[in-house]
């Protein structure tokens, strides 16, 4: 029996009914607006450091990104996974695989928290040294970090939560619960950092805190719904049929998470040996670049969802054809995106960063990738297409060969030979469009919509 156009608790319709765009925007735009607000949490740090405490913590904070990923991101990975699986059988109406596969996910959750926060507290001091950390920035990013991972399983637990949410159509909730805990995350850093003077581990703190409420706003939420999709706390457990299909879906993309990581930490060092406003100046583009960018991002991330939905639902044409106008307006809002930001760099920058040079060294690498912002968001946007139909495999094979083979050995060489900024600045646009071009072709030659077929779920 299939799932009821809306549930009695007000959830939306699933995707696999009325019009393709409006079903993709109006799924997209509260993801979008999420996102915004996860980036305030980034920002706010970043603002707040910037502006009451010295440029080494704004240094430490802005530069750790590839830091927190490499040991979440695997996890993270297997929560998109997860919902992968939930929304195929959702779409296919069988209520006792979408429970199943809740309880599994979060369960998995749980166990991916105590592994974080054990690799991330064992591992992060030999990595900031791995990374050429400067000495001056060096005791700030300890103390970031053992703080952050501490209490990453707020994150992690976040993350697992929102990904079963907006698997089963659902993107409004995470968004209330971000509103709330955003405003709470500026408030908590103002009087940790700003009154308190606490520095980095007020910035951390106050990020650990408010992670937290957004976990245990979803978990209510999950735990008091009335139908099939409601978590039991007393049913959790790792469902042997469930178990093999999120691990299945989910490890290519953990694993490019963490390889990636690797990748980005090797170019971060690479940053970190031209000094530390090189390291600060890089850290407010990163910070901006999160920021406009967001709609591509909550493109590819609807994406998954509306797909395996669809498929699992076997309707093929609305799947190809969602997948058509997610990929064309992703790529032509981020050229857009791109252009602006090209003329708007030295300004936008300055609202992180104060120094000059500092300045200069973000301006360089805007100037050097924001042109090219249309082939990250392809990448982007097909790999969440192919991630929807079951195909994980390929993205991670792609983005892994380029982003982090093809882009440690471009640095690797060229800093060598021509041993300026903008050197490593130029490894992003290449391999962006190496990466567009591999998954183009294999998206034009590959009937990759009913391949899914292949051991996909039937409606119960």
């Amino acid at each position: 029996m299939s799932i009821s156009k809306q549930s009695g608790d007000g959830r939306a319709a699933p995707l696999t009914q009325g019009s393709i765009v409006r079903s993709i925007v109006s799924f997209a735009l509260p993801m979008l607006l999420g996102q915004f607000l996860q980036q305030l949490y980034n920002m706010a740090d970043a603002w707040v450091l910037g502006n009451f405490a010295d440029n080494g913590a704004f240094a430490a904070v802005s530069s750790g990104g590839n830091l927190t990923f490499l040991v979440i991101g695997f996890f993270n990975g297997i929560a998109v996974g997860g919902g992968v699986v939930i929304s195929r059988y959702y779409g296919a109406g069988d209520k006792d695989s979408v429970s199943r596969a809740i309880h599994t996910s979060f369960l998995f959750g749980i166990i991916a928290s105590v592994l974080s926060t054990v690799v991330g507290l064992l591992l992060i001091p030999q990595l900031l040294v791995l990374m050429n950390t400067p000495d001056t920035v060096l005791p700030y990013s300890l103390t970031y970090f053992r703080i952050y991972f501490g209490g990453v399983f707020t994150v992690i637990l976040y993350n697992i939560c929102m990904a079963v949410m907006q698997s089963l159509g659902d993107s409004l909730h995470p968004l209330y619960y971000l509103m709330i805990s955003s405003v709470l995350n500026m408030g908590l850093d103002l009087l940790f950092v700003a009154a308190f003077h606490w520095g980095v581990a007020g910035a951390a703190a106050a990020t650990v805190l408010t992670q937290g409420v957004s976990f245990l706003l979803c978990l209510w939420r999950m735990c008091r719904v009335k139908d099939f999709t409601r978590l039991d706390l007393h049913r959790l457990r790792l469902y042997p049929g469930i178990l093999p299909q999120i691990l299945r879906q989910g490890l290519p993309t953990g694993v490019q998470n963490a390889v990636i990581s690797v990748g980005n930490i090797v170019i971060q060092s690479n940053i970190n040996s031209f000094g530390e406003y090189a390291m600060s100046g890089h850290g407010a583009y990163v910070k901006l670049e999160g920021l406009v960018f967001l709609p591509i991002m909550s493109m590819s991330m609807a994406l998954p969802t509306f797909i395996s939905q669809n498929l699992g639902a076997r309707q093929y044409d609305r799947a190809k054809k969602g997948a058509v106008f997610g990929i064309i307006s992703g790529v032509a809002v981020a050229e857009l995106i791109g252009l602006l930001f090209l003329l708007a760099a030295p300004p936008a920058l300055g609202a992180f960063v104060d120094q000059a040079e500092a300045i200069r060294f973000g301006t360089i690498h805007a100037r050097t990738v924001a042109p090219f912002f249309c082939m990250l968001a392809f990448t982007y946007c097909a790999g969440g297409v192919l991630r929807g139909c079951g195909r994980s495999f390929v993205p991670m094979v792609t983005m892994l060969a380029f982003w982090c083979c093809v882009r440690v050995a471009y640095v690797t060489l060229a800093v060598r030979a021509f041993p300026v900024f903008q050197t490593i600045s130029w490894a992003y646009p290449l391999t962006w469009t190496l990466s567009s071009i591999v998954l183009l072709v294999f998206l034009l030659r590959s009937d990759w919509a009913h391949s899914f077929d292949r051991g996909a779920p039937h409606a119960a």
